[in-house]
């Protein structure tokens, strides 16, 4: 039977329960235990998919097109277990659901309350799906206290005494914050944060306390005494260069030993962590160092590409060298020449985006690539953008536009209203809800044999991440093709472009899905590992 690890937090937000959760997880798995990670997020949306990236970061896609919190790409990344629509859940769907049940009459005229008929639906998500595995992580999303919380809280709280004895045990993620007036780490903050979370009924089995530097074995016993755990329970959480140093870390301070020793799990498998410390001395040891812009929309907020920045790390442990961004609004090309931002990098990078804000400004750096022969990374949006280019710049489509932005003339992107995926017929509406006019989740392609993409795969078929409306239209395929834009991958159907690329350029693909969200530290996704030693080359030409 499964063993549950309940991670909450308190004090403020972003301590970074992600993160531990996902490191915890790679350091059980390290033991050879099978490790599964769920989120529960406590907002009132159904999914993060019509959030803003500026509000929320972030929306991770599975490959069963569930549109998820971004701390599950921590949990793929940290683990190699790909994440599925029923790791996540929010107080939207759970609440949904139960309305759902309510309006069928499957309550059976009951009164529907919080307890139990909400707190039942939130214990059923954690119980359901688990025989496969030894333990699951379950991380409980805000903090402790926050009124859209609570319910979540009580669901597992009462999972400690559904669960037979030692099945069940809960870690709380606190800061600990240093007072430079003071000259002291402050640990009342942590003790008001365990308080709350004991009023709810729940007694934290381990503290794993953030700090800016080491917590005094004095004020650890402090931390003991005044929370209730036990002294090796204290578990210090310093900030690291890296987060791929995270799990190296939380092991030296002896998490894992420790959680495996709340379970009676003694003595515990020894850790197999070579892997972890190689690309821990790669990060450390670099060989060289590349500069790739990364020109986009949402660049006040860098948890809107969260997946996106760490393929790009991906691609530069591949390498062996560090890679440094270059954040650029790209509406400001609308407004300036772009070559004295782009001249001296190594690579540019245009990522997804919705609207027609800053779509000018992507167009012109697919332009500034092409033409002085820069290493060009389109995804998604970035590679409609380059389309749009070659269709202005080179077929002479001077009206060349998406519908996305309004009617268009020359709709070379479009709404595409169906295709097949499998055996099955997808179609979608324009007037549908928005997750509904989604292309969401895995999709094979087929790659043409002798293109630069296919023999970065090795392959000719692939299965990627998709979460777009619009698609190129392959009605303008042929007169694009003829003035040297190939297009390198179709979906089976052959009604979908999928990727495309320049023969005559050093390095220039642009693809219609999101190759970040299936790219990790220990496997580096290949385009990521390519485009960054393309980066390298261009390097060595300044």
């Amino acid at each position: 039977m499964a063993r549950y690890v309940f991670i909450t937090g308190g004090v403020v937000s972003s301590l970074g329960k992600g993160i531990a959760s996902a490191a915890l997880g790679a350091l059980l798995q390290a033991r050879g235990y099978r490790v599964r990670l769920k989120k529960l997020d406590p907002y009132l949306n159904v999914d993060p998919g019509t959030m803003s990236p500026t509000q929320h970061g972030e929306v991770f896609v599975t490959d069963d097109g569930a549109e998820t919190d971004l701390d599950l790409g921590h949990y793929e990344r940290f683990t190699g277990r790909s994440a599925m629509q029923s790791d996540n859940i929010t107080t939207g769907r759970i609440y949904k659901n139960i309305i759902d049940k309510e309006r069928r009459g499957d309550y059976l005229g009951a009164t529907v309350q919080v307890i139990p008929h909400v707190t039942n639906e939130i214990k059923n998500f954690v119980l359901e799906g688990n025989e496969d595995y030894d333990f699951v992580l379950c991380e409980i999303g805000g903090t402790v206290g926050d009124i859209e919380a609570m319910p979540f809280v009580e669901a597992i709280r009462q999972l400690g005494n559904d669960l037979p004895r030692s099945n069940a045990i809960y870690v709380h993620l606190t800061l600990m914050p240093f007072i430079a007036a003071a000259g002291e780490l402050k640990t009342k903050p942590t003790q008001h944060s365990v308080k709350e979370l004991q009023a709810l009924g729940i007694a934290p089995d381990i503290l794993l306390v953030r700090a800016d530097r080491d917590i005094p074995v004095d004020e650890r016993r402090k931390l003991s005494l005044f929370c209730n755990v036990r002294p090796s329970a204290v578990i210090q959480a310093l900030d690291v260069a890296s987060i791929y140093d995270v799990p190296m870390a939380y092991h030296k301070e002896g998490l894992d030993s420790e959680v495996l020793a709340a379970f009676g799990i003694e003595p515990a498998p020894k850790p197999r962590l070579e892997r972890w410390e190689d690309v821990a001395h790669r990060i450390r040891t670099p060989e060289g160092e590349v500069t790739i812009a990364v020109v986009g929309k949402y660049t006040g907020l860098k948890d809107a590409y969260k997946s996106l920045i760490e393929a790009l790390y991906h691609g530069g442990i591949a390498n062996r060298v560090k890679v440094n961004l270059e954040w650029i609004e790209s509406e400001i090309f609308e407004k300036e020449d772009p070559s004295p931002w782009l001249e001296k990098v190594h690579g540019i990078l245009v990522p997804g985006g919705f609207g027609e804000r800053g779509s000018e400004g992507k167009i012109f750096a697919a332009r500034f690539a092409r033409e002085r022969k820069v290493p060009y990374f389109g995804i998604c949006f970035g590679m409609q953008m380059a389309v749009l280019e070659a269709a202005r710049s080179l077929a002479g489509i001077d009206k060349a536009s998406s519908t996305e932005f309004g009617p268009a003339k020359e709709p070379v992107i479009g709404l595409m209203t169906e295709w097949l995926k499998g055996n099955m017929l997808e179609k979608r509406s324009a007037a549908g809800d928005l997750g509904g006019t989604m292309r969401l989740g895995a999709y094979v392609a087929h790659l043409k044999p002798g293109t630069k993409i296919a023999e970065i795969y090795g392959a000719n078929e692939i299965s990627e991440r998709h979460r777009h409306r619009y698609e190129v239209n392959v009605d303008y395929k042929d007169q694009l093709e003829n003035c040297g834009l190939t297009f390198s991958g179709m979906s089976p159907d052959g009604v979908l472009p999928e990727t495309i690329e320049y023969a005559d350029h050093p390095w220039f693909i642009g693809v219609q899905y999101h190759p970040e969200l299936k790219s990790r530290p220990l496997e580096p996704h290949p385009l990521f590992a390519s485009f960054i030693e393309a980066a390298v080359e261009q390097s060595r030409l300044f």
